[in-house]
């Protein structure tokens, strides 16, 4: 049996039966990694012998009936940008290449308490930004479906890890479609909540108005559950959002009887791959056979939403990363002779070409001049963009889509081009302007074998609905 091919779930059942020890699992994934990290470069930093103490503590805890969670001595993988205290995060960046957090950020502490086994910190792009894994200072992560082809991104090293089973599941963050357009390409399952419902505290920021932690992982089962884990309330957070209920396992039902889901025309059009178009639209068939009523319409806005994002998103990003100057933390030049020279050689060595591109197109538009016609009109685009979603939801339940308009494209073909890089993310950044809660989740392949994913979005905390959708859904595949 490889232990390393269970979900979360499973292996945390059969740790709870003592079936399996937490060093087993921690041993298997170790193994895992060992085999295939050089050649897929899922990981930044690797936390080996810290997991092997770990799972110990976990064990003895498990077996005295301390923890009973469903999580308890399940190996996880933690994306670079979420901080774990005294272990490296450098946010795949030169600039934080020497940084140890002296505190951990409440997804991951809200993980710790149910018992999960920290296996590393994943590879990611630079500072969150990009859609490939390829701006990373440490090197590139290739799909586990072929090396010759990149994994999507930001959260690129946490999908293709959960793909090449060198972990059970793994944390990403979302700032428009980083969980998402990942997991499409990596064949696995990735949730982005809604806007506030995972803290954003310890999450080292990016866009912070848009930014979410998320869960990945091999089914919609095992997301459901890891999210439930990792959401709370906090107080630390000010974006934070106190729900009434944290209950998305209750969304586990294979049943969408009556369910109203909305193709936009919009997003069927020009630039949607042919094959990728024919899976999304025979899964939203495979949704209707089960009872669910489809319908298209006219989303609308949906050509404004890469400018908005991208203005937003780096204007957000410029202010956020003012704050690495090598002065208190992180990489710091030496060859600087006064102050400002520091400052100047410590960010220009530090970060890498589309970190520096987003700051310099974010200090632009707000600045004197252009940041009413710029950011401001941007910010109102948001707000039509999140109007025109209102008005769906009002219609349908469940809005379905692609996730990404091709599947994985070779190395080279995205980074060189920023502007179609950023065409790359057309389906997903509408739901972060929007706040909303998506998923992606597998629904095919392919002519070469290169997974596809099906995007579904719900209305604000209607997890439980995107849940029960695409839950439903993954049903009639594991049938197939």
């Amino acid at each position: 049996m490889d232990i390393t091919k269970m979900t979360a779930l499973a292996l945390g059942k059969k740790i709870r039966q003592k079936e399996i020890s937490v060093r087993e699992a921690v041993l298997a994934s170790q193994e895992k990694i060992k085999e295939q990290e050089e050649s897929l470069h899922c990981y930044i930093t690797l936390n080996t012998e810290a997991a092997l103490l770990q799972a110990d503590k976990v064990q003895k805890l498990i077996d005295n009936k301390s923890l009973t969670g469903p999580l308890a001595g399940v190996p996880v993988a933690i994306k670079d940008n979420i901080c774990t205290k005294d272990i490296l995060t450098t946010c795949a960046s030169k600039i934080l290449s020497n940084f140890i957090p002296p505190y951990s950020a409440e997804a991951y502490i809200n993980l710790e308490r149910q018992g999960a086994i920290l296996l590393g910190k994943t590879n990611m792009d630079e500072f969150a930004m990009g859609s490939t894994t390829e701006t990373s200072a440490f090197g590139i992560t290739k799909n586990p479906h072929d090396t010759s082809r990149v994994p999507g991104g930001s959260s690129g090293g946490s999908c293709a890890a959960v793909a090449a089973d060198e972990c059970f599941y793994a944390l990403g963050s979302d700032t428009g479609g980083s969980i998402r357009q990942p997991s499409s390409f990596c064949g696995v399952t990735g949730i982005k909540p809604t806007y506030g419902t995972v803290s954003r505290y310890g999450l080292v920021a990016y866009g912070s108005s848009l930014d979410q932690i998320g869960p990945i992982a091999k089914d919609v089962t095992d997301c459901a559950v890891i999210l439930e884990a990792i959401s709370s309330y906090d107080p630390k957070d000010s974006t934070s959002v106190k729900r009434d209920s944290y209950d998305f396992t209750a969304g586990l039902v294979n049943d969408v009887k009556g369910l109203k889901i909305g193709l936009p025309k919009d997003y069927f059009g020009e630039g949607l791959d042919s094959q990728v178009s024919e899976s999304i639209l025979a899964a939203a068939k495979e949704l209707e056979a089960k009872g669910a009523i489809l319908e298209e319409f006219d989303l609308g806005l949906v050509d404004y939403a890469i400018p908005a994002y991208y203005t937003i998103a780096s204007a957000e990003a410029s202010s956020n990363l003012a704050r690495f100057d090598g002065v208190k933390y992180g990489y710091r030049t030496e060859d600087a002779d006064e102050l400002h020279h520091m400052y100047k050689k410590s960010r220009s060595e530090g970060f890498g070409p589309e970190v520096k591109r987003r700051i310099m197109l974010g200090s632009f538009v707000l600045s004197s001049g252009y940041y009413d016609a710029y950011y401001l009109k941007a910010l109102r685009t948001k707000a039509l963009i999140k109007q025109a979603f209102d008005k769906a939801f009002d219609r349908y339940d469940i809005i379905l889509g692609p996730a990404a308009p091709t599947t994985a494209p070779k190395f080279g073909e995205l980074v060189s081009d920023p502007i179609k890089m950023y065409l790359s993310d057309i389906y997903t950044i509408s739901t972060n302007l929007a706040g909303l809660p998506g998923i992606s989740v597998p629904c095919g392949k392919d002519h070469e074998g290169l997974p596809i994913g099906v995007q579904m979005l719900a209305k604000c905390f209607d997890e439980k609905t995107l849940i029960r959708a695409a839950y439903t859904y993954e049903q009639t595949r594991e049938r197939v």
